[in-house]
């Protein structure tokens, strides 16, 4: 018996990163799945291919932009429509900019909040009043390390990303008495296509991580996909308003030796 028999979650960035092993690992556990991204084509392969895995009907691609209301009113609509609600949404979908704050340009900065933050909005904005129809659910948002610390380099980033907490907390007051409850995930380093967009090899950048973080390596994915698990599964049902650190004790100290 899976731990998320039964549910049907919306997961945003899906397609790839730490949104697609958390697909992965939610179906494992029995959910049906809507997977958002705005990449078609690897969103829709991952969705077959789960199709095959597990059986027909476990999961279904839907173009999401999560920064037009449209799209999510259309995702909503997929959901109802191929499993008759949703109780479940994981914020997941993001982007990071590398910039000296003062020397980022405004259209930059509004892309990255736009998404991060904006996005993290909508979603509960569109999905919300959908869970608590279906009679109470999860909403899990994905913070960052940096949303709760600063970070040189990451201006925009570590600013929606505090947002992002803060969104959090509110939320979970409002939507307690509907049933629902809010946290957060906030990755450290973790090893995926958007904070190595240059395809980098690890193993190049090992030695870093093995002084910058005290368990002295960079995070996986599926690490993050398991967290994001425990906060939508029963295991955590009084749990809610919360940001948990996954960084490897980064947010501890930092690791000279």
């Amino acid at each position: 018996m899976g731990k998320l028999d039964g549910r049907v979650v919306l997961i945003t960035g899906a397609a790839r990163g730490q949104g697609e092993q958390e697909a992965r690992l939610f179906a494992a556990e029995g959910a049906r799945l809507v997977l958002g991204d705005v990449l078609d084509a690897p969103g829709e392969a991952l969705a077959k291919e789960l199709a095959e895995e597990l059986g027909e009907g476990r999961a279904v691609h839907v173009h999401l932009d999560v920064t037009r209301e449209q799209d999510w009113a259309a995702a909503v609509a997929v959901a109802k429509e191929r499993f008759g609600r949703i109780d479940g949404l994981v914020n997941n979908a993001g982007i990071l900019r590398f910039n000296e704050l003062v020397s980022t340009p405004l259209d930059e900065f509004q892309a990255v909040v736009q998404v991060n933050q904006t996005g993290c909005f909508l979603g509960i904005k569109a999905v919300a009043p959908e869970i608590e129809a279906a009679g109470g659910g999860t909403i899990v948002n994905t913070a960052s390390y940096t949303g709760v610390t600063g970070m040189a380099g990451v201006g925009a980033y570590a600013a929606s990303k505090h947002a992002v907490v803060g969104l959090t907390r509110v939320a979970a007051v409002e939507l307690a008495g509907k049933g629902i409850r809010v946290n957060a995930v906030c990755p450290g380093a973790i090893d995926t296509p958007m904070s190595n967009p240059e395809g980098v090899d690890p193993a190049a950048t090992a030695e870093l991580y093995r002084h910058l973080v005290p368990l002295g390596r960079i995070g996986r994915p599926e690490e993050v996909a398991a967290l994001a698990l425990f906060l939508t599964g029963e295991d955590s049902s009084y749990i809610t308003g919360q940001p948990f650190v996954i960084d490897g004790g980064w947010l501890a100290g930092v690791r000279l030796f």
